[in-house]
């Protein structure tokens, strides 16, 4: 395999801190470079701190390490986007036109952009297909298909070999929730692991598109490892896993933990719920580049309880 310098931004978030575990095994721990706002709890392999709307510090840690490759993370989601959607449209869309920019200008050779089933609005009901009309009820959905939208364009103009997937509701065990509309199937196992009651933001037949961690790693991996000459999505291809309602999780955590109980008390996220598909048509992944999930609802909910049980295990002593 070729040399790949590689830098994540957003390394400290839901699926960067993840994510770069898995390219260090892959292409060695001072290949990939983690970059975030913040410090990370414990540092393994190169770090850098980084603000992603300062292009030129970007520029900087691109040239310092001979980054080839970017994986753009950043962003702030569906339902923290809400609450400021002003600065969720900056921050959102200046981190990504600065690592555009910094690519195009430093010869970069691909770049990740995670897109997210927020880019379909309220006119699309059951099961997504690729190409659909995108008319997003959230100013994160807006960003991500703004976003899509101007990977196209460098792709068609510049030759910037961009990948993209809209990604389901990411279920893990890594890290807490992150502000998502989805991120209740992920504080539901911690709260059924804990022996204490739920209560659910959304209502209980709302059903959502989700994927666990392992599978949505995975999918982004192989991805930007498949030969370019297959691709044919370059705006974002549709990732689908699995596909659930509140009622139905619950239904299955309490196969493990009978004694677990959930309430429901719809609030803003709801509305944003409801402006989502069921599912996506994933047909080009699978086609293009072989996708294939490995974990349905049991395999995932079994997986969440034994890695949780674990933790909390740890942190009483």
């Amino acid at each position: 395999m070729a040399k790949e310098n590689i830098l994540v931004i957003g390394a400290n978030g839901q699926i960067g801190s993840v994510l770069v575990t898995y390219l260090r095994d892959i292409y060695g721990e001072n290949q990939v470079v983690a970059a975030d706002l913040r410090q990370p709890e414990s540092e393994t392999g190169i770090f850098v701190l980084l603000d992603a709307t300062d292009a030129q510090a970007l520029a900087r840690t691109v040239r310092r390490y001979g980054i080839t490759q970017i994986y753009h993370l950043a962003a702030i989601l569906s339902a923290n986007g809400e609450k400021e959607p002003l600065k969720t449209w900056d921050i959102n869309m200046k981190t990504y036109f600065n690592v555009l920019e910094v690519a195009r200008e430093s010869g970069i050779q691909k770049i990740f952009y995670p897109s997210s089933i927020a880019v379909f609005g309220g006119n699309i009901t059951g099961v997504a297909p690729q190409e659909a009309a995108l008319n997003p009820s959230t100013v994160y959905g807006i960003s991500k298909v703004a976003g899509e939208n101007w990977s196209q364009y460098y792709f068609n103009r510049y030759g910037l070999d961009i990948r993209s997937l809209r990604y389901p509701g990411i279920i893990s065990h890594q890290s807490m929730p992150g502000g998502g509309t989805t991120d209740y199937a992920v504080d539901i196992y911690h709260q059924a692991v804990k022996g204490e009651d739920f209560t659910c933001f959304l209502e209980s037949e709302t059903r959502l598109p989700m994927i666990y961690m392992d599978d949505a790693i995975q999918a982004t991996v192989n991805l930007m490892e498949a030969d370019a000459g297959r691709l044919t999505v370059r705006n974002s291809y549709n990732l689908a896993a699995m596909s659930f309602s509140p009622k139905e999780i619950t239904r299955n955590i309490q196969e493990y933990i009978p004694d677990f109980k959930v309430s429901y008390q719809p609030d803003f996220r709801q509305e944003i719920a409801n402006s989502w598909p069921d599912n996506l048509d994933d047909s080009p992944a699978r086609t293009d580049w072989g996708w294939r999930a490995s974990y349905d609802l049991d395999k995932t909910t079994r997986e969440m309880i034994g890695a949780l049980r674990k933790k909390y295990q740890l942190i009483k002593g």
